[in-house]
């Protein structure tokens, strides 16, 4: 269960705002718990793959051209994006300090080193298994800055790096938590809150809330990161309403910010107002949980993986998060020294 907790340093936001946001938080009922269960083993020794593997689907940004990626060994510490068809250019660190923007009307996180162009879009569907899975170095080779995009989530990604073996790197995982509480303020009234790890423990425990007026509605879950957490969560897609769809189909081949004309009714959960497009996954007692498994998952764990030293430990409470709270939340621990090796 995650523990008791003040709001502690206010990063982002006012304190009456979000002791509001609290007592909307806390008046949600939890849908799925399993905070109880153990959380993922201890690591030594930072951990590769040992064979490589490719993984393709549709692009995101290019309806009708399959998108792939090869994950490769390797040894330099964290993990790479190599775009292939910028062979000037150098790989792209999974790191805080190379998110180039998290979107507008359509938010996702874009990183990006050095020219304009060396860019992976929508990559937090890819990096959150950084933060989720025992694999410390790796190097992701695209032909272009458009990932694919699967129709159950991360689900293909987990499977193929599940099934590529795994070799040890020189050096330490390293664990950081935070010195002290630390909050951040999200759009339209929530917020994401970061507790320090107990001495000792290794565990990572979040409580996640959704609530929106549409079809969605309130969903929460709690949970501990483990193998089980993170397979179930990774199987959870993205989630638009039938707004953003359309927006996306008439504009998405004009605005940047709305080029993801490669959702579909397959690969995207669409929310209207009373009730979903297409069919919901993650049920639980005749209520979807998918939007609230994403979220925790393939949105809030994968901005963990900015933090390109090591492995976050400690318990998150998140309400109504989003990606550029998230981002900004991480940049924030740096900038004020909020972390600590645990």
């Amino acid at each position: 269960m995650v523990r008791d907790f003040d709001f502690g340093q206010i990063l982002d936001g006012e304190k009456g705002a979000l002791k509001n946001a609290l007592n909307h938080f806390q008046a949600i009922p939890i849908d799925e718990d399993w905070s109880d269960q153990d959380p993922l083993p201890e690591a030594d020794s930072p951990m590769t793959i040992a064979e490589p593997v490719t993984v393709s689907a549709p692009g995101t940004f290019a309806k009708n051209r399959i998108s792939t990626v090869r994950l490769e060994p390797c040894e330099r510490e964290g993990w790479w994006f190599d775009r292939t068809d910028l062979p000037d250019s150098q790989p792209i660190k999974v790191s805080a300090r190379n998110v180039w923007t998290t979107g507008k009307v359509v938010s996702n996180i874009v990183l990006r080193s050095g020219s304009s162009h060396n860019y992976a879009r929508l990559v937090e569907h890819i990096i959150a298994l950084k933060a989720g899975m025992d694999v410390d170095n790796l190097l992701i080779r695209m032909k272009s800055g458009d990932p694919p995009l699967f129709e159950s989530g991360s689900e293909d990604l987990v499977e193929a790096l599940r099934n590529a073996g795994r070799s040890k790197c020189p050096g330490k995982v390293c664990y950081f938590t935070v010195r002290q509480p630390v909050t951040i303020a999200t759009s339209h009234g929530g917020f994401t809150t970061i507790l320090p790890a107990n001495q000792g423990d290794r565990s990572l425990r979040i409580d996640c809330a959704r609530d929106f007026t549409n079809a969605i509605g309130q969903q929460r879950i709690r949970f501990v990161l483990n193998n089980k957490s993170f397979d179930h969560g990774t199987k959870a897609r993205t989630n638009a309403t039938w707004r953003q769809m359309m927006f996306i189909r008439i504009f998405g081949k004009l605005f940047a910010d709305v080029r993801n004309i490669g959702y579909n009714k397959k690969n995207v959960l669409i929310a209207a107002r009373n009730r979903y497009v297409n069919e919901p996954t993650h049920v639980v007692k005749g209520k979807s949980l998918e939007a609230a498994w994403h979220r925790a998952i393939l949105d809030l764990v994968a901005a963990l993986a900015l933090i390109e030293e090591g492995r976050l430990v400690g318990d998150i409470i998140d309400y109504k998060g989003n990606h550029f709270a998230d981002v900004e939340l991480v940049k924030l621990l740096y900038v004020n020294d909020l972390l600590v090796e645990a």
